[in-house]
């Protein structure tokens, strides 16, 4: 034992120099981003300065602008050009340029980049904050738990492992290979193009922005026409720190436009990421098989929100609220659908009602609202529909939260919490993504009943599963078609950077985040190399060179024998004949009767 002690001494040595050194800040040089044109000081020009009225019988393409504006307010934050093919084409060949350059970079320099987006972030949260506030109408605490929070964790976990998963990795070369070196190495692809929702416009930027930089390639983004106006500052945060490390101009790029604008990037590029619904999902693809370039999709979700009898009712139910009515209802993957127990169905209806009451919707940055606004004009009017449609067929609303001071013109902008019992799967609400502040509560008898009601949707992005056994909860999830889990918590996946993120059925397919969202970013290269070269190569044995000889067959039998039977006294067996194979190409007699 008393060689243990110094070890023990080395290891907690160690921790505790790992430890002081995280607390030591690394030399990181500052940048400064011009923050004018999304700062709200009162003093902006006429230009920019009403309130934005949507154009009738025309659409916003026809004017080739992407106009800006304030969800809650409608103020106008002005206008960005909608790029042409042939300008978006002239992006991406400048990003390839650029990509040819920065493939050449070293992780040093890769991950000081990271630092000093790290820095800036956490020094100006209330500036990123305001502006995704501003440009979708979410509040500025969730903003800070969906833009800041997620971006930071990716950022840490690039730097602390994003290295170790792109050098070669080393596998196994089987037993026929024992003499040779098998390897996996990972080569940057070229330009990815990303086209991004509207809900998390820092975030969704910045998550596939970051894989594609560390991993060496360059990037087009099409923002959302949505949220132009906020992804057009990131872009010069972005901007700003890729110039303080010596990167070479346009490896980063930010698009605005519409339908025609992603058509052509999707074209151009070597790999494409989609965010959005699953109509234009499915379009990506076909405009990327003219190309054979891989997809990456998220394409939304109807998760599931799964509530065992034997939870502490009030914390589940606090987290149900959160968990439906994050970003206004603007959630990415937020939870849709809401089964619990019929033994507690009561008690947490009324729970989760009495929480409900209490949300008020209103102007995000006025600080006192629980929501903000809905970002898409009309999206309210398909929100109403969907409650309709479920009250048409039994449904009864429980309860509905309220408005704050909201102005007169902006209105139809909002749409009130709502708790919907009685709900059943004929219902629009229970099968179509509703992208809204909504919670529809269902029962349960059975464990086996939730894990079909779960699976009972086209959609199969994530779900939680909340129950006093944390076996049991595991079980259930097991057996539920979707991407993520999350077991007696909601959301805290995209919390855990290491972890993959994504869908399956139409809520898409391929990963974000994790070492395999960082490797989707990558040419992956199988390499084999000789193990003890020179003096062990590869050489075809006599039998089978060409031309063949009579008995080559037997040979390869013998051979496979040897390598993969189970047996051992028939591999022992398959040694001697290939011995004797060997032995009879080179005895005098066998030369004599081949000449």
């Amino acid at each position: 034992m008393a060689f243990l002690w110094p070890l023990i001494v080395l290891a907690f040595a160690y921790a505790i120099c790992r430890f002081l050194f995280m607390l030591i800040p690394p030399n990181v040089p500052s940048i400064d981003v011009d923050a004018s044109d999304v700062l709200d000081d009162g003093n902006q020009t006429q230009e920019n300065s009403f309130i934005y009225i949507p154009p009738r019988g025309r659409t916003q393409q026809a004017d080739r602008k992407v106009q800006c504006y304030e969800p809650a307010t409608m103020k106008y934050l002005g206008y960005y050009p909608a790029l042409t093919p042939v300008e978006v084409k002239e992006r991406v060949a400048q990003a390839r340029k650029a990509q040819k350059i920065w493939a050449k970079s070293s992780f040093k320099q890769r991950r000081l980049f990271l630092r000093i987006l790290l820095n800036y972030i956490v020094k100006h949260q209330q500036l990123i904050c305001e502006t995704s506030s501003r440009d979708t109408g979410k509040t500025m605490v969730d903003a800070s738990l969906g833009e800041i929070m997620t971006t930071c964790e990716k950022i840490t976990w690039l730097l602390s492992e994003g290295e170790r998963w792109l050098k070669p990795e080393y596998r196994s070369s089987g037993r026929s290979m024992f003499y040779k070196k098998s390897k996996v190495e990972f080569h940057p692809l070229g330009v990815i193009g990303a086209i991004v929702s509207w809900n998390y416009p820092f975030h969704n930027i910045f998550n596939p922005m970051l894989a594609a930089v560390f991993s060496g390639n360059s990037i087009v983004i099409k923002v959302s026409e949505h949220a132009s106006w906020s992804g057009c500052f990131y872009f010069q945060i972005i901007q700003s720190a890729l110039a303080a490390v010596g990167a070479p101009e346009n490896l980063v790029e930010v698009i605005t436009g519409f339908a025609e604008t992603g058509e052509a990037l999707v074209s151009s590029v070597d790999k494409m990421i989609f965010v959005g619904s699953p109509g234009v999902g499915k379009m990506i693809m076909r405009n990327a098989s003219e190309t054979l370039i891989p997809v990456t999709l998220e394409l939304g979700g109807k998760d599931a929100f799964i509530v065992c009898e034997d939870v502490d009712v009030d914390r589940v139910a606090c987290i149900a609220v959160r968990a439906a009515l994050q970003s206004s209802g603007q959630n990415c993957a937020g939870a849709e659908r809401f089964y619990v127990h019929r033994d507690i169905y009561s008690s947490f209806v009324s729970k989760v009602a009495k929480i409900v009451k209490s949300v008020s919707a209103g102007p995000p940055l006025a600080g006192k609202y629980d929501m903000g606004a809905i970002c898409l004009q009309e999206h309210s009017e398909k929100l109403e529909s969907l409650v309709n449609d479920a009250l048409d067929k039994g449904a009864k609303i429980v309860v509905r939260g309220s408005f704050g001071n909201i102005s007169e013109g902006a209105v139809d902008q909002f749409f009130p919490p709502t708790v919907i019992e009685n709900v059943d799967h004929t219902m629009k609400l229970m099968q179509e993504e509703a992208f809204g502040p909504i919670l529809p509560i269902m029962k349960f008898s059975t464990d086996e009943e939730a894990v079909g009601l779960a699976n009972d949707s086209r959609y199969g992005l994530g779900c939680a599963v909340f129950s006093g056994s944390q076996r049991r909860a595991k079980k259930i999830a097991s057996q539920i078609h979707c991407g993520v889990v999350a077991i007696n918590d909601f959301a805290s996946n995209y919390l855990c950077q290491s972890l993959p993120f994504g869908g399956v059925k139409d809520s898409g397919f391929g990963r974000f985040a994790g070492v395999e969202g960082l490797r989707a970013c990558c040419l992956v290269k199988s390499v084999v190399e000789d193990r003890w070269w020179p003096f062990i190569k590869t050489k075809i044995p006599k039998p089978i060179q060409y031309p063949v000889a009579e008995n080559s067959f037997e040979f390869q039998e013998s051979l496979v024998e040897l390598f993969y039977g189970l047996d051992i006294w028939d591999r022992l067996r398959a040694l001697v004949n290939v011995i004797k194979f060997f032995t009879e190409q080179h005895s005098p007699a066998m030369g004599k009767k081949n000449d």
